[in-house]
């Protein structure tokens, strides 16, 4: 009786198949999107090999005398992406204009779907935490 058990738990163990499917390695190389967010433009991610490219339009509020306009300026930052896994990278300013620009960008994802992602990111080990989406174009 013992060999049927042993039997038949190996052939549903081997017949199961798993319905999670990791294709997430698809996101790392390609041109992607951030819809645009409070006081940012829509960004456009470029990844190639171990580079990112960010361009973005920064909004801010000008103020003169009694009118408040909106300026977009124009930005452009090159990091270098660091895979951990499928799941997990680490962005690296390759410039860094400013002290916080020093510090890495954790990024975990937390969703995949056929089109895009969601992520959680973490500058260093600060507080500072952001949720987004990144959508995949090319």
């Amino acid at each position: 009786m013992s060999i049927f058990v042993l039997i038949a738990s190996v052939f549903i163990l081997f017949s199961c198949k798993s319905e999670i499917k990791d294709n997430s390695d698809k996101f790392k190389i390609g041109v992607f999107e951030i819809p645009a967010g409070d006081g940012y433009g829509k960004t456009t991610i470029t990844r190639i090999d171990s580079l990112q490219i960010e361009e973005y339009e920064k909004i801010i509020s000008v103020s003169n005398d009694s009118t408040i306009s909106e300026k977009r300026i124009k930005h452009i930052d090159t990091l270098y992406i660091k895979w951990k896994n499928n799941f997990f990278y680490t962005l690296r300013m390759k410039s860094p204009k400013k002290e916080m620009d020093k510090d890495p960008i954790y990024v975990q994802i937390t969703k995949v779907t056929d089109t895009s992602y969601d992520f959680t990111a973490k500058i260093g080990f600060s507080k500072f935490k952001q949720d987004g989406t990144v959508f995949k174009v090319k």
